[in-house]
Formats: C-alpha cells, sequence, structure tokens
C-alpha cells in the first residue's frame, strides 16, 4: 500500500493560492507572553527581548512568464544580556522552554566576555506609545492565487503585443514587533506592507520603463494603472538620443525624488553635527536655525502619517513621534538618540526613518507644461557618496529619461550620470507637487516624497545604459 494519497499530490500555484493560509503572525497576546517566559528565565542584571514575527508572500516574474512564488513565515526572539556595561546578544527562532533557556545562557555567557559599552544606558522602563493602525487583513491574507492575477496585469499585454518583455516582483510583508525588558517595559505593534515593482522593456534592447507602487493595503494599489504606465514608459522610451551633458531645469517623479532627498535622513544626526562631521556642521557649532533649503520645503518623520505607518518605537522600545528636521526651509533640529540626548542635555528623539516632504500645489503634468526646456527623469540608481560635508551623490538616471521642450514631452534621451547634492537640487527648488508613498530603492523603505522640479541640476557625462 502506497504511504501518499491523492492528497499529496502536487497542487498548482493557483490550487495553492485558493486555500486560506494563517497569517503565523503573533498577537499582543502571544508576543507578550513569549517576552516574559524569556525575560524570567534571565540571570543577568538587564535584559531586553526583541520579537520578530512575520508572514512573506511573493511572487517574481521576467521573460513574461512567471518564475518563482514563496511563502516565508518565521518568528525570531532576540535577546541581550547586560552585566554593568557588558553586552552581548543571541537570536533564536525555537520557541520551546529549552530554546530560551539556550539562547538566554549563552547571550549571558558572550556578556560576560564582551567589553564595556561606555555609551550604554540601560533599558527603559514602561512607556506609552501613540496607537498607529498599519495592519490590513487583505494584505495579510494574501494568496498566490492574488499574487498571480495582479502580476497577469502586466503579463497578458506584454505577451499579446510581441514588442515587450516585462519582469516584476511582488512582496508583501505581515510582521508584528514586540519589545521587553526586565524593567517593565512592554511595545507591540504589527503592521502590513504591500510592495509592486514593474519594468518593461522593449525587445529591440532600447526603451526601458519603470513603475512601483507600495501600500499597507493590497487593495489600494492599482495594479493595471502600473503595467500600462510603465508599458507606455518603455514604448516612449524607445530610440533614445544623446544631448549635451551639463546643468538642466529638471523634474524629478516621486520615485526619483525620494532616491536621492531620502539619502538626507542620515545627515540629521545630532552627533556627527556637533563632532563636526556633517554637512549641517560649522567651525565652532551647527548650523540649526539656518536657512539650509527652499522655504517651500518641509521634511518631517513621523511613524503616524498616513503615507508612512510605521512603528511607534525604535530597537529600545523610545517612544516615536512626529519630528520635523527641516521647517519652511531652516534646519529645525536634530535626531538624538538616547546616549548623545542625555550627553548633550536634550531629549532622544529616535532616528529619521519614514522621511516624507510636505505637498506642494503643483502636480507632476503642470510641472512638465510650465518647462521651456528640461528633462524629465523616472528615477536614480547605483547612488554612492562624494563629500559627506557637502552631501554630495554621484548616480545615474534610468527606466525613462525624456527631453521636455515647449512644455512637452519631446523625445527620450540616453542616461546621464549627475554629480549633485539634495542641499543644491533643494535650493534650487522650482516647483513641488504632492506626496505619495515610494516603493523603494536607495533611500530606503517608508520614504514619502513628491514630483519636484528644480533648476541647474548637474549630469557629468552620458550612460549607454538602457
Amino acid at each position: 500500500m502506497s504511504h501518499f494519497d491523492n492528497n499529496d499530490a502536487p497542487k498548482s500555484l493557483f490550487a495553492i493560492g485558493r486555500a486560506a493560509v494563517p497569517t503565523g503572525v503573533l498577537s499582543r497576546e502571544e508576543a507578550q507572553s513569549l517576552v516574559e517566559r524569556t525575560v524570567k528565565l534571565s540571570k543577568a542584571d538587564a535584559v531586553r527581548v526583541s520579537v520578530n514575527s512575520s508572514r512573506e508572500t511573493n511572487l517574481r516574474f521576467a521573460d513574461n512568464q512567471m518564475s518563482t512564488s514563496g511563502v516565508t513565515t518565521n518568528t525570531t526572539i532576540r535577546v541581550q544580556s547586560v552585566f554593568g556595561k557588558r553586552k552581548a546578544s543571541v537570536v533564536t527562532n525555537d520557541r520551546s522552554d529549552e530554546g530560551l533557556r539556550r539562547a538566554v545562557q549563552q547571550s549571558e555567557a558572550l556578556a560576560r566576555l564582551a567589553p564595556e559599552d561606555p555609551e550604554y544606558l540601560g533599558e527603559l522602563a514602561a512607556q506609552q506609545y501613540g496607537a498607529i493602525e498599519a495592519w490590513s487583513d487583505r494584505t495579510a491574507d494574501l494568496t498566490a492565487d492574488d499574487r498571480a492575477k495582479a502580476a497577469l496585469s502586466a503579463l497578458a499585454p506584454a505577451r499579446a503585443g510581441k514588442e515587450l518583455t516585462v519582469a516584476g516582483f511582488i512582496i508583501c510583508n505581515a510582521s508584528a514587533n514586540a519589545i521587553g525588558t526586565n524593567a517593565g517595559l512592554f511595545a507591540y505593534h504589527r503592521g502590513t506592507t504591500a510592495n509592486y515593482t514593474l519594468t518593461a522593456r522593449t525587445n529591440d534592447g532600447t526603451g526601458s520603463g519603470w513603475v512601483g507602487a507600495e501600500d499597507t493595503d493590497w487593495a489600494k494599489i492599482d495594479f493595471q494603472s502600473v503595467a500600462d504606465r510603465a508599458i507606455e514608459k518603455a514604448r516612449r522610451s524607445r530610440n533614445p538620443v544623446a544631448i549635451e551633458p551639463g546643468r538642466y531645469t529638471v523634474i524629478f517623479e516621486p520615485e526619483a525624488t525620494a532616491n536621492l532627498v531620502g539619502l538626507m535622513g542620515n545627515a540629521f544626526q545630532a552627533r556627527a553635527a556637533d563632532e563636526g562631521r556633517s554637512a549641517f556642521a560649522k567651525p565652532g557649532g551647527t548650523r540649526l536655525g539656518e536657512k539650509i533649503v527652499d522655504e517651500r520645503v518641509t521634511l518631517y518623520s513621523d511613524p503616524a502619517d498616513a503615507l508612512i505607518l510605521a512603528s511607534p518605537f525604535d530597537g529600545e522600545g523610545l517612544p516615536l513621534s512626529r519630528q520635523t528636521w527641516v521647517k519652511n526651509g531652516v534646519l529645525n533640529q536634530f535626531a538624538y538618540n538616547r546616549f548623545w540626548a542625555n550627553k548633550q542635555g536634550k531629549t532622544p528623539t529616535g532616528g529619521t526613518a519614514g522621511l516624507r516632504m510636505a505637498d506642494g500645489t503643483e502636480s507632476l503634468e503642470s510641472l512638465i507644461a510650465s518647462t521651456t526646456r528640461g528633462v524629465l527623469v523616472t528615477r536614480l540608481w547605483y547612488l554612492r557618496p562624494l563629500d559627506a560635508r557637502t552631501l554630495m551623490y554621484t548616480g545615474l538616471t534610468r527606466d525613462g529619461t525624456f527631453l521636455i521642450e515647449n512644455g512637452k514631452i519631446a523625445r527620450s534621451i540616453k542616461n546621464f550620470r549627475f554629480n549633485d547634492s539634495p542641499l543644491f537640487m533643494l535650493n534650487n527648488l522650482e516647483g513641488i507637487g504632492k506626496a505619495v508613498r515610494t516603493a523603494g530603492g536607495e533611500g530606503g523603505p517608508g520614504v514619502a516624497m513628491p514630483p519636484v522640479k528644480v533648476r541647474d541640476f548637474n549630469f557629468t557625462s552620458l550612460s549607454d545604459a538602457v
């Protein structure tokens, strides 16, 4: 008799997708129980337990066909043990009593051997956190069938037309994070993210278009619109012409804005400025309170912002709230971690994740219409720092770069390398649109940026890459 029956037979992607799948993400009660079980095992002076529980689903397609579909569920427990100022961490995904005991004992043994950390301030006691609703059941319960149908919005027209090849990646995450200490702190947050990026290329190898979308709620992503825009951009970018490098009026789509302006986040660190290592340092002090960019620019981080919806606490359990780094063009405040805030007599702010630029009044279409001659940039890539003192970066345009003449897109042009700074860029501002949540890139996740129009952006050379 066979050890297998019909229920063990391989199933199709769509058949699997129709089955109900539990999220595997720990509830608040489950996470708190896990934290408390672990803390009780500790013999250290201080202990911090951090739990991450997630279910990640994905689908990848390339060369006009689906290639991979997967689901990953995992729960990890990080135990940080402290003796005096000596600390060490161990990570496990074994939630059994023995697994937790082993992780605690290993972290304690390592902590006793570790050098002292002069910047360690002890663990936080109980804190108050704002409520942030960042969870979507639709995203958390996503099936392979759902992902495949979304991919077909791009695959079907590409296959039918014979002139395009598309490739894309759909990745959706449902996760919960919890932190607890033996000083009485407990924090819990759960959230979901649906992310879709699509590249369409013409089969003659000359045209490329890229569009991305991200939201907490899968149902809010218009997959057909993403496909239509990427395909249109690829067709319009076919057979690009070369124009001379130089300084141009440039319109950055939101993703391109995020690619460059999103890199400003780390520059707001107070310690780097106080120690003279950042663009916001000056002889004898910092540039706090000085005008650094156009007065229309306000940059802030807010985990409760509708376009961000991030965790209300950081990795130490420090509560996070809205922090305005640049207000009406003026450097308004710096970011302080607990150690540097304590040293300088300031209030800790946490980091600069979830950077957002405040809305302007323009649309992408009006920015283009108001341009006599300029360049439209879809996105940037391969960004590398050149000079921390000016925030100078080098990088390349890609996936749709166009010449604008007399308020209209005139033709596709070859890609450029640029050397420029987000500080210079935002000082040369001519217009700002409405911010959108961007789909990721070298500026990092959770960035909300508008399209912007700037003058005198510095393109230094041509690139033959599509």
